[in-house]
């Protein structure tokens, strides 16, 4: 697993977030200045500079429903609300559209291609914001500081936690299923056609050569697919062409987005089965998760701002059907945080605390659990 995980899977689904809310505030016909405030607040938010401190700190990944929760709060940073269907179906659609750009990266190094994709666009919602922009660009630097130099073993194995993290999910989408590059069982389909990897040579011939390394035959087979040459290699500058067009953004042509819960049928429910267990690391991940939300601060309209909700189905009717219809295996159980000092909030926050760590018992620092949590939340 690795520890520079994290921030890439942030940064990625953030994007496809922004992504799908810029589609459905324009599909709604949201006034422009509060589209405009929606994504400019959810944007401001992304990017806080303390936030993005305690992302980039070396660590493990979080669990499903520990990330479930940050882009949850992450949604609701603006005057903008969504009810749990939409929001369940928003998360569905960002998981999915990342999962499918990490399956088809040609090489692994490509995941920081994709996700400089998912910074431009970004750069583009805010460009006549000059202070949002200069966080955007602190980001960028960031991050060509940290990922750039890795080696391709090191991506390689931060493609394969990314890998891990999505592997039970089989979310079935409309503009997947339409473009037949996901099966009726939510699986992708995986292209033997098109340019290869860069640094690479078009499979079908087999060279071989002596100990004194001339080559002294050649063998050509059928690859069994129809590959072209590379294409010349994407810039990992603030600037620049990314060439691959993974992580751009699929709804600038409008169309309806659908999801289908393939957790209902027998064959993929085993898969997607939420893990009861108890986690020993619960306790540790609930504190990080802690200092991360302490940057994230769910604005409430004022008298001057009147919220509004965004619906991501077609209809009420529709939205309230999915709630209702959801399998129990894909509900991520969001976990209600709140880093204030509120009473209420510290209560809430112990019994979370406490159903985390009901396996620790035994441990000689029982009966300080949560303490600290709660200490370092009011510090926020």
């Amino acid at each position: 697993m690795s520890s520079r995980t994290l921030p890439l899977l942030f940064i990625n689904l953030g994007g496809e977030m922004l992504y799908i809310l810029d589609q459905r505030l324009r599909a709604q016909n949201i006034p422009a200045d509060k589209a405009k405030k929606v994504m400019n607040d959810i944007i401001t938010t992304m990017f806080n500079k303390k936030f993005l401190e305690e992302l980039f700190k070396p660590q493990e990944l979080y669990s499903k429903k520990a990330l479930r929760t940050v882009f949850d709060r992450l949604a609701h940073a603006s005057i903008m609300r969504l009810n749990q269907a939409s929001m369940d179906k928003l998360y569905d659609l960002m998981t999915m559209a990342f999962k499918y750009q990490v399956l088809l990266c040609p090489r692994p190094k490509d995941i920081l291609l994709v996700s400089f994709n998912h910074m431009d666009a970004i750069k583009d919602f805010v460009k006549d914001t000059p202070s949002i922009l200069s966080q955007v660009d602190e980001t960028y630097r960031q991050l060509i500081e940290i990922y750039t130099p890795l080696s391709s073993g090191e991506f390689q194995l931060i493609r394969q936690t990314l890998l891990i993290f999505f592997q039970d999910m089989h979310i079935r989408v409309s503009i997947f299923l339409k473009d037949k590059v996901q099966n009726s069982n939510g699986r992708f389909v995986l292209p033997t056609s098109g340019p290869v990897p860069h640094g690479t040579q078009i499979p079908g011939l087999i060279r071989i050569f002596s100990c004194t390394g001339e080559e002294v035959s050649r063998l050509q087979f059928s690859n069994g697919g129809n590959y072209t040459s590379a294409l010349r290699e994407g810039s990992l500058e603030m600037f620049g062409d990314r060439v691959i067009k993974l992580g751009t953004n699929m709804y600038s042509v409008s169309r309806p987005v659908e999801t289908h819960m393939s957790g209902t049928s027998k064959n993929s429910s085993q898969h997607t089965k939420v893990n009861t267990a108890p986690n020993p690391l619960a306790k540790e991940e609930l504190n990080l998760l802690a200092r991360l939300m302490g940057g994230l601060e769910v604005k409430k309209p004022g008298n001057t701002e009147s919220g509004f909700r965004v619906n991501l189905f077609a209809t009420d009717e529709e939205e309230e059907e999915a709630l209702i219809s959801r399998p129990d295996e894909l509900s991520y159980g969001v976990i209600n945080i709140q880093a204030t000092k509120d009473q209420q909030a510290n209560a809430e926050l112990a019994k979370i605390m406490g159903e985390f760590t009901e396996a620790e018992d035994q441990s000689p620092h029982a009966s300080s659990k949560g303490d600290d949590l709660l200490a370092m939340m009011d510090g926020l």
